[in-house]
């Protein structure tokens, strides 16, 4: 279900302030410059369009304010805002007049989730009351005797109380500030439903009638808690990317002051201008320049490669990068909030706001079912009361049309489809982190590959061990072993007499950014960059990397590396161009490197040494062409690409934040997964599209009835259960094997089909 719930549970503290203090706000924000300010709010009680287009709304009344926008999925707004040094718009007083708490926003990751827990105990206390008396009622309705009958009904009674109160305080919560505030929304006519057949059914209890309808008011709940249940599941996953990409920012950092003394301070109080110690092993804290040492760096945070960068006095080094080998003093030139990490999450956060479309558009639809439920049912009651004067008749009528109307199915139509995907998906090891990108995926016309990680393996094969001396290849090997590096590891890998080694080494030491230097006796072996290892001109092998061995500074030997194609790439990249989808490869790496995969793969288009915005902005660049992007990477550096695109999919051995971002995570090697994930998408979409013309056909022959006073608020509740077990069972026809799906991958498409 995608509708404004309500369900909220206060923050301590600042959640449950109406206020916050100008200082506050103006301490909080971050300035844009130009006398612009930014500043975020979390909001706890946002769930629906609805929620979206009031806050908004009051935000952009105020004065100075300039930009409102609202992240559903991390339920939060950020708003651009103008003023001056002593005054701050009064933002969470103004959300408070419509019924929206808000608190500032911290970037840290909640460790627990409250609503979700709420929710379950909720829909637990609902589905026992309604399996026991929907037991109870079997035997009303067979025909017990009116003294069982009578007690039935009362043990009904007392069974049905606490989901009343308990499981349906979500829904009463909801509607109860909706109408507070002069607004309406879906849940104000299932209250009205639920609480109208409970007391009705405890009127007719009390003055011993045939039959009661507990049973209606409690089913009811708990199918509307399980399709909720459903949708805040889909919805916290998204919430995630960014929790993990602040995880790779440091609490503080080391300073330097003056008289060299080092404090530790944290990470909001670092300023442009200071200096900081980053140790081996550390994270660089902040935006900084290397005034002092020399190390080696994992930078993949920034291109997406696992090798490694050097890093010298002058070297401009981004947040979030990792130092591996020696101390590095830095000059900061950049505050946290303004650091190549916050800007990252910046950038997923936008790109997540973005995706809320697709719910705000199916939001907006359901928001016409309750004026419109209302109109019928009252129009119902009062015909009937004028046609018989019959004022219980004319309610109990009014009842089954709320109850019979209840969007149950239409509100499981998707989440049940996207459940039953989900879990064949992970049948086939393939784990999916948004619902929604079902539906997108079903839409894609241009695909978008990471290189190293994703189209490769992010290891190194060496191409020409055969054209090598044994000999040679068996003192380089030698050599390779003490280091980790992936040259090494391959050259290791491929000499197959691993037990002999030509020349006894006095020493070897491994000289990180350039190679390995060995002695023997008076001879200096050296395996590593050509330019380093040896004097003589290289020739190029026409491979995206060379390594050179050599002695006293003479080139001995020369290996040709390629990158491991990952499995499946050959033939994904087939499939997809035999469809008709524009086929690109994105990648932080060196032009040579891109340039070799991309021909043994038969990529015409690829970008190379892009970083991350620069992806960003070319996966906006297609968008604003009108075209529907899936990006499939792998790095922290691909992160905001993988947010920016329509849908995303990303290898197991992506990094924490480059799942946390995907739609999609395929846990095996082979890329012949993805094929899966489009052909399960498409088998989905239609399925839905089914869902949905079966719940809007229910609803149009059921209604006539229920207004006609055909059936009763009982044979109402067991319509609407009936619908909704229908809905439930044509999803469970996605995990059926299919001789004849509705599309085969590659063939011909129907003409709803984009992909």
């Amino acid at each position: 279900m995608s509708c404004c719930s309500g369900i909220a549970v206060p923050s301590a503290g600042a959640a449950s302030r109406t206020s916050i203090s100008p200082e506050e706000i103006r301490l909080a924000s971050r300035d844009l410059g130009d006398g612009l300010r930014q500043t975020a709010l979390t909001l706890p009680d946002a769930h629906c369009a609805a929620c979206i287009a009031a806050v908004e709304g009051a935000l952009r009344k105020i004065s100075g304010v300039e930009l409102a926008r609202v992240n559903l999925s991390a339920r939060r707004v950020t708003i651009n805002w103008r003023g001056n040094d002593d005054e701050s718009p009064d933002f969470a007083a103004a959300l408070a007049k419509i019924g929206y708490a808000s608190h500032l926003a911290s970037i840290e990751e909640e460790t627990q989730d409250p609503v979700l827990a709420s929710l379950l105990k909720a829909l637990a206390v609902a589905g026992f009351s309604a399996m026991n008396i929907m037991i109870l009622s079997v035997s009303v309705w067979s025909g017990a005797d009116p003294a069982t009958r009578h007690a039935f009904h009362l043990v009904s009674a007392a069974l049905a109380l606490p989901a009343i109160v308990y499981s349906g305080r979500f829904f009463y919560r909801s509607a109860w500030a909706a109408l507070r505030h002069g607004r309406t929304n879906m849940d104000v006519p299932i209250s009205v439903g639920v609480l109208l057949a409970f007391a009705l059914s405890v009127y007719d209890t009390l003055h011993n009638a045939a039959f009661a309808y507990f049973d209606a008011s409690t089913s009811l709940l708990f199918v509307l808690l399980a399709g909720r249940t459903l949708d805040h599941l889909m919805r916290g996953r998204a919430r995630s990317a960014v929790g993990a990409l602040a995880r790779l920012s440091p609490r503080g950092a080391s300073v330097v002051q003056a008289d060299e003394a080092i404090d530790y301070v944290p990470l909001s109080e670092i300023q442009p201008g200071m200096r900081l110690l980053v140790a081996a092993g550390e994270r660089v804290p902040v935006d900084g320049v290397v005034v002092k040492g020399a190390s080696e760096l994992d930078a993949s945070i920034v291109s997406g490669e696992s090798e490694w960068r050097r890093a010298a006095p002058g070297s401009a080094l981004q947040a979030g990068v990792m130092n591996l080998a020696n101390p590095l003093t830095l000059l900061a030139t950049a505050a946290a909030d303004g650091s190549f990490l916050a800007e990252m999450t910046r950038m997923m956060e936008t790109a997540e706001s973005g995706r809320s479309t697709y719910r705000r558009i199916a939001d907006r639809a359901a928001s016409l079912y309750a004026p419109v439920v209302h109109g019928v049912a009252l129009l119902s009651m009062v015909a009937w009361l004028f046609g018989t004067g019959d004022l219980h008749k004319s309610v109990t009528i009014a009842i089954a049309v709320l109850v019979i109307t209840c969007p149950c199915a239409l509100g499981l139509a998707v989440p049940m489809v996207q459940v039953v995907a989900v879990r064949r998906l992970f049948e086939r090891g393939i784990m999916a982190r948004d619902g929604s990108a079902f539906e997108r995926l079903n839409e894609i016309d241009t695909v978008l590959f990471d290189k190293t990680g994703t189209l490769t393996l992010g290891e190194m094969r060496l191409v020409n061990a055969g054209d090598i001396q044994p000999r040679l290849l068996s003192l380089a090997a030698a050599m390779a072993r003490v280091s980790r590096h992936p040259a090494s590891v391959a050259i290791a890998l491929a000499d197959p007499r691993r037990p002999v080694t030509p020349v006894e080494f006095d020493s070897l030491e491994e000289v990180h950014g350039c190679g390995i230097e060995g002695r023997a006796g008076d001879a200096v072996y050296r395996l590593g960059r050509p330019s380093w290892a040896s004097t003589a001109k290289q020739v190029d092998l026409g491979t995206s990397s060379t390594t050179v061995l050599s002695k006293d500074g003479e080139t001995i030997a020369v290996f040709a590396f390629e990158e491991t194609v990952r499995p499946g790439a050959r033939e994904l990249v087939q499939t997809l161009r035999s469809a008709g989808l524009s086929v690109r490869i994105l990648s932080g790496d060196r032009s040579a490197a891109v340039s070799s995969i991309a021909r043994q793969l038969d990529i015409e288009a690829f970008s190379a040494e892009l970083l991350p915005g620069e992806k960003v902005e070319a996966i906006r660049a297609l968008a604003a062409t009108g075209r529907k992007v899936l990006m499939i990477g792998d790095g922290l550096n691909d992160a905001p690409a993988l947010a920016a695109a329509h849908v995303s999919i990303a290898p197991s051995s992506a990094t924490d934040v480059g799942r946390s971002a995907s739609d999609f995570v395929f846990l095996g090697q082979s890329l012949l997964a993805v094929r899966g994930i489009i052909q399960t998408a498409a088998r989905a979409d239609v399925l839905i599209r089914q869902n949905f013309a079966m719940a809007i056909a229910y609803n149009v022959v059921s209604v006539p009835f229920a207004i006609g006073g055909v059936v009763t608020p009982l044979a109402a509740a067991l319509a609407m259960s009936l619908s909704s077990i229908v809905v439930v069972g044509n999803a469970l026809r996605q995990g059926a094997k299919v001789k004849k799906g509705p599309r085969t991958f590659g063939a011909t498409k129907p003409a709803t089909v984009k992909i």
